[in-house]
């Protein structure tokens, strides 16, 4: 990336109410990648990279315009919610409870409020969050590398692998 040239490149998390391991549940990693190729496909956001961890997961994104940033992260959240939600309702009622919080506006929530976005103005922070997301789990002792991990784009920067045909490079 050339340096003063703005990219709006943003680095973004969210995390699973009281950071319980709900997605370590596999299923409800593919609801959030499916709503991640929706996205993608409906032109709202090249993807750049992501983990999706038991308990939290981070995204490196770019929001097409005239979408709103704000917009997009409201609707990823509440539709992976939604997805999730449902599917507790079908087959695990005992995790639904645990994410009752009786709200006026819920009786359930999936993610904490206020996720974490930052924006990227530099390629050096890029480069940084970019390492971060892909050694997640080999941190948390998920795979010995990076691209090991099934739910990361790690594959897809250091194979070039992506399955999904879902990622835009965010190195230049």
């Amino acid at each position: 990336m050339p340096s003063g040239k703005k990219y709006e490149l943003h680095f973004f998390t969210a995390t699973i109410l009281e950071w319980k391991h709900l997605l370590a549940n596999d299923r409800y990693k593919d609801i959030i990648l499916d709503t991640l190729q929706y996205l993608v496909a409906n032109k709202r956001i090249h993807l750049h990279a992501y983990v999706i961890m038991s308990n939290h997961l981070h995204i490196l994104w770019h929001i097409i315009n005239p979408h709103k940033r704000e917009d997009v992260q409201r609707d990823f959240l509440k539709f992976t919610a939604q997805m999730v939600l449902k599917d507790l309702r079908n087959n695990n009622p005992d995790l639904l409870n645990e994410l009752y919080v009786g709200a006026r506006d819920r009786k359930h929530q999936v993610w904490e409020r206020n996720p974490l976005t930052v924006e990227l103005w530099s390629e050096d922070v890029m480069k940084q969050k970019l390492d971060y997301i892909h050694n997640n789990p080999v941190k948390a002792a998920l795979c010995s590398q990076p691209e090991d991990y099934k739910y990361s784009s790690a594959s897809y920067y250091s194979l070039a692998v992506d399955a999904r045909g879902i990622l835009t490079s965010c190195l230049m």
